[in-house]
This record gives C-alpha cells, sequence and structure tokens, in this order.
C-alpha cells in the first residue's frame, strides 16, 4: 500500500512500478483507477516520455472505475463485480501486477465500518488466490480521524509492505519524502528518504551503506591549475577525489575552481561547471580578468556551465538536475560552485544528505568533483561547514582574508589532504591579469607577511642586502689594493735579495782569482831566480 496526502506523488509511483514492469520485465499490469479518468490519466503521464501508447494493449490495460456523479446508490454495494471484471482481464493478459489507484473513493461508499472491513477482505483473499503482486493508493493526512483512518489502519494492517509519501512546504520549497512503514519478509531502509518528481518520474533518494559504495581507487593525479598549489599538495589532487574549497565571500573560491576547470578542459575532459552565483556568460568575464580564459572550452564544447537557482527547487531536486547534466554531458570533472547554496533549498539535515550522496555518486562514477562552500559565522558551523561536507571530502582547502596594515590580503592553506603528503603552510593567494599564483612563504618575527608589509619588508632587506654587498666589495678592493702593495714590496725585496746573492756569487769568484794570482806570482818569482824550491825556500826562511 502507497498512502500519502494530494501531490505526494502516490499514482506517479504506482504508473511507474507498471510501465516498467512491462518495459523491463515483461510482466503485464492492469491498472484500476477509482479517481482520476485513464485517458487524462495517461495524458498526464505521458510528460515522462514513458509512451505509454505504445504499451496499452501490449503489456498495459487501464479500467476506469470512477463513481458517476449523477448515480444514485440504493440498496447494498461490494466490488465482487469489480474482481469478476478483473479475473477474465488478468487471465485474458496473463497479467502479474495490478494497481487500486483511490482504493478509499470506492471503499468510502460503503455502509459502516463492518461492510469496509469485509470488503477489504474479500480484496485480500483474491488476490492472495491469484498471487498477483499489487499496488493500492489510498489518500491519507496529519490529524486524519474517523472511518478514513480506521480504513487506512485496517489496510496498513493488511498489506505485506506499507510506504507512506510526504509532501511539506519548508522555507516556501516543496520537499517529497518517502518512509516504508514495514515490509514483511524482508529487511529494508527503516528512515524517511527524499523523493523527487523529475521529468523522466519518480526518483528516490539512494542512501547507500559502506558496502553498496564501489569507488574506483586511483594513484592518478590531476592538475588543480595552479602549478604551485599542484606542489603543495604533492603532485595536484587525486582522480575521483571530492574538493572542497571553502572560504568567506571574495576569498577566490570560483576562481580556485575556475583554475581547475580550465586545466581539466586543456587535458581533453569534458567538465560540467554548476555555478548558483553567475550565469555563463558572467562567470567566463569574471574569470577572464583573473587570467581564465574558459570561452574557448565553452565554444568547443568541453565546458558545459549551467546556472540553476538555488529557490528554484529542493536539494534532492537539484542533486537529481546535477546528476543528469553530468551523465547526460558525460563528464569527467563537475564543479559545483557554491554547494552551500543547498542550505537555501531546505533544511540542513537534508542538504547534509544530498552533499553526502553527491560525493559517493561522482566517487562511484569516477569524477573528479570541486565543491566550494560559503563560510557564514552566523549559521551553525559543524566540522568546519554548514554543511559538514568537510567531514566527508577528501581534500579541504580553506580561503581567508589576512588584514594587515590597512590592507586585505587573500591566504590559502590546506586543512586536510587524505592519502598524500601536503604542505602545512599558510600561503598568499595573489590574483592579476596574468593569472593566479602562490607566493614564497615570508616570515618575520615568527609571522607570516602578506601584500605590502611583506613588500616593504622585502625591500628593505633587499636595501639592506645591497648595502652588505657594497661593504663587502669596498673591502674587497681594499684588501686587493694592499696586497697589491705588499707584492710589489715582495717583488723589490725579491730582486735586492738576487742582486745581493749575484754579488755574493761575484766576490767568492774575485776571491778565488785573487788567490790562484797569488799563487801564480810566487811561481813566476821563484823562476825569475833561478832557484829550485827548496834552497829558495830554506834561502828565504829565517
Amino acid at each position: 500500500m502507497v498512502d500519502g496526502p494530494a501531490g505526494s506523488g502516490k499514482t506517479v509511483l504506482a504508473l511507474q512500478s507498471l510501465v516498467n514492469g512491462a518495459r523491463h520485465f515483461g510482466e503485464p499490469g492492469i491498472f484500476v483507477a477509482f479517481e482520476e479518468d485513464s485517458r487524462r490519466l495517461i495524458a498526464n503521464a505521458e510528460t515522462f516520455g514513458w509512451d505509454i501508447a505504445a504499451l496499452e494493449g501490449k503489456g498495459l490495460f487501464f479500467l476506469d472505475a470512477q463513481q458517476d456523479p449523477n448515480q444514485i446508490q440504493s440498496g447494498g454495494f461490494d466490488i465482487g463485480g469489480l474482481l469478476a471484471i478483473l479475473d477474465s482481464k488478468v487471465e485474458a493478459m496473463g497479467a502479474t501486477r495490478v494497481v487500486f489507484d483511490g482504493i478509499d473513493v470506492i471503499l468510502g461508499l460503503l455502509d459502516g465500518p463492518q461492510a469496509v472491513k469485509r470488503e477489504v477482505y474479500r480484496l485480500h483473499g483474491w488476490l492472495l488466490d491469484r498471487g498477483l503482486t499489487v499496488m493500492i493508493t489510498a489518500k491519507s493526512s496529519s490529524g486524519q480521524s474517523g472511518a478514513s483512518a480506521d480504513l487506512l489502519e485496517l489496510l496498513q494492517f493488511m498489506v505485506d509492505c506499507s510506504v507512506s509519501l510526504s509532501h511539506d512546504i519548508a522555507d516556501g520549497v516543496s520537499l517529497r519524502g518517502l518512509r516504508i512503514a514495514k515490509y514483511r519478509g524482508s529487511a529494508f531502509e527503516e528512515n524517511a528518504t527524499p523523493l523527487v518528481i523529475g521529468p523522466a518520474g519518480m526518483d528516490v533518494a539512494h542512501v547507500a551503506n559502506d558496502d553498496d559504495i564501489r569507488a574506483p581507487v586511483t594513484r592518478e593525479r590531476v592538475s588543480s591549475g595552479i602549478e604551485r598549489l599542484d606542489t603543495m599538495l604533492g603532485g595536484g589532487y587525486y582522480r575521483g577525489a571530492g574538493v572542497l574549497l571553502t572560504g568567506s565571500p571574495g576569498t577566490a573560491k570560483t576562481t580556485l575552481a575556475g583554475s581547475f576547470a580550465a586545466a581539466a578542459c586543456r587535458r581533453g575532459e569534458k567538465t560540467l561547471f554548476v555555478s548558483f552565483d553567475s550565469f555563463e556568460d558572467e562567470l567566463v568575464r569574471n574569470l577572464t580578468s583573473v587570467g581564465i580564459d574558459l570561452a574557448p572550452h565553452v565554444a568547443s564544447g568541453i565546458l558545459r556551465a549551467i546556472s540553476p537557482r538555488a529557490i528554484s527547487g529542493s536539494a534532492e531536486i537539484h542533486l537529481m538536475r546535477i546528476k543528469a547534466a553530468a551523465e547526460k554531458f558525460g563528464a569527467r570533472c563537475v564543479v559545483v560552485d557554491p554547494i552551500s547554496a543547498l542550505l537555501n533549498s531546505n533544511s540542513q539535515n537534508v542538504s547534509h544528505s544530498v552533499a553526502e550522496r553527491l560525493i559517493d555518486w561522482a566517487k562511484e562514477a569516477g569524477i573528479t568533483l570541486i565543491c566550494s562552500s560559503l563560510l557564514d559565522h552566523t549559521l551553525p558551523r559543524l566540522e568546519g561547514t554548514p554543511l559538514q561536507v568537510s567531514a566527508i571530502a577528501d581534500t579541504w582547502i580553506h580561503l581567508s582574508y589576512v588584514v594587515q596594515a590597512g590592507e586585505r590580503n587573500r591566504a590559502l592553506s590546506i586543512v586536510k589532504s587524505r592519502g598524500t603528503e601536503h604542505s602545512n603552510q599558510v600561503r598568499e593567494l595573489v590574483l592579476s591579469a596574468a593569472g593566479v599564483t602562490l607566493t614564497d612563504v615570508y616570515t618575520a618575527g615568527g609571522e607570516v607577511l602578506m601584500g605590502t608589509l611583506r613588500w616593504a619588508k622585502e625591500r628593505e632587506e633587499q636595501l639592506a642586502g645591497e648595502e652588505r654587498s657594497t661593504t663587502a666589495d669596498r673591502r674587497r678592493l681594499q684588501l686587493e689594493v694592499e696586497e697589491a702593495e705588499l707584492a710589489a714590496r715582495a717583488s723589490v725585496l725579491k730582486q735586492q735579495i738576487d742582486l745581493k746573492r749575484v754579488e755574493i756569487a761575484h766576490l767568492a769568484t774575485y776571491e778565488a782569482l785573487a788567490a790562484k794570482e797569488v799563487a801564480r806570482a810566487h811561481v813566476d818569482l821563484r823562476e825569475k831566480r833561478g832557484a829550485d824550491s827548496r834552497s829558495a825556500d830554506a834561502a828565504e826562511s829565517p
């Protein structure tokens, strides 16, 4: 049984079940309409693209069982005749599925609760005897009482599976949900699950368990589009990672997202850019001012930008649209800027569930997902961000302002990056017409300086360095002059030493020659005297 208030999607769910059964599983079905004319129902359902006309007579049959408003009831009433008609149709078609849409309308014609109970049990027995899978829809509302409440309770007791749909308005936004109250013989998700009715029919949120997620794990890196940020991340983002960019307004979250999108397009990867803040033309123009040109990628078709408005639907509707657009486009990279806009769509708890399922979906699909999140200090901050996305993101980059000496500068830091060594430094983020870059880390007195203070301190140190260099050059020249003087003096002294050595050598030679000359003179004198050596020597001796 499917119950819920008006507009919750009871008829859509029932009819979609029949259509999919006939189209995908070859199971013929019968739709019994107690409230709405089947022709109108089929016409309305055509907006989902189901092509019911092609299935009618081949796998689907519609039976109108509405009450004629001009008909006057007299005497007793039961559903035996209706079941007899269905008997013959089930046998003729070989039907395995039946929908009773709006059964509360027909049972409301019965006299008293005992008659209602009798016919409900008659219907129950008929279904069990034929082994049919049957979906019964009935209206319900909060505060329901009386016969309607008793009928709903009886039906819920009788059926094997009871599903309740809801349709509420939160902050002016329509929210639909589904909750399985019971399901005999089967495990089921007991918590309420969001659902949306979209272009292709009803889409129920899939809340995956840990065992259901089969995300591909890879060591492949993809560039952030900023070379120095890639270095801080140890080579860039991991392929298929969920990346979160947080910061106050104007801290360059969109700029970093645009840098990543441009880098992905240069790699030839189709990229979907979902901007809740700007239209495509504005986005392209704004990013061009910081050296990021997305226009060629948009023109080539490798980049697609969509600009939903946060107030145009619930977070569930936005999730469905993002997934559908990415799958249709064949995107390998998706940017959602900012994901915190989902807070404007409905309650925080539902928005967090959507953000978590968006990241899970991207991981399973191998899509690298970049999400920016606006930090608003007026909102509750859980795990660092209003949506708690920081707890499930693989890489978290935080952007902030640093105000020094009356000047506001942008700063970037990596809060976490799972599975990779990353920088723990705060770096200044500089935006200019030439592009986006990160400056070198600069500290003075243990404090990181940025902007004008950094420039002034760097200039001061540059001048001091130049002065030290000039002093060193002057001293070096002085030492070179002194060295030259000493070398000159050393050269003169060497020459003087060499001269003295020559004089000494000359003196020694002179003395040797003089001694030889004296000896030769003695010999000559003896020879002139005609004396022999001995007599001469004796005569000369005293």
